[in-house]
């Protein structure tokens, strides 16, 4: 088995109003998202500020949701070989970017903040340094040249 993964999508442009970008306010940024063997296509536009379509998903808001599931996914992996029932799972992330005076931009940071139900709420601590285990094998954070951020909460399962 190679070491190496490749994940190919291709984004189409949807956006030609007619002229093309004959002028900065001459088209929509809209754009579709896909990947080979997958049902649906990701809406795309850019952000609102930048003349983007506010029903479509940016390219920040795909970096943040990255983020937020390669963490989710690294937790969990780490919770069942624990033994840790995990029964909730739900991140209200974060991520903030500063625009620099010529345009160009960075994402300073991005706090994922999930709030996690298990069956055995005496693991708690446990559960919740699986955290940072979880940070350290994401492939997406590992990736990125800013600060992530955990802010984790643990609680037991809402009843039936």
């Amino acid at each position: 088995m190679s070491n190496e993964h490749e994940y190919r999508i291709t984004t189409t442009w949807t956006g030609n109003l007619g002229t093309g970008t004959s002028g900065y306010r001459a088209y929509r940024r809209d754009h579709e998202i896909h990947a080979a063997r997958k049902s649906a296509s990701i809406p795309g536009s850019s952000d609102p500020v930048f003349r983007g379509d506010p029903s479509r998903y940016n390219p920040e808001e795909l970096l943040v949701a990255a983020l937020s599931a390669c963490h989710m996914l690294s937790y969990l992996h780490l919770c069942a070989e624990a033994g840790i029932a995990v029964t909730e799972y739900r991140d209200e992330a974060a991520g903030y970017m500063a625009v620099e005076k010529d345009g160009g931009g960075r994402f300073t940071r991005v706090v994922l903040r999930p709030q996690v139900a298990i069956t055995d709420t005496g693991r708690a601590p446990e559960a919740i340094s699986l955290h940072d285990k979880a940070h350290g094998l994401c492939f997406i954070a590992r990736s990125v040249n800013f600060t992530v951020e955990h802010e984790a909460s643990i609680t037991e399962p809402r009843a039936c």
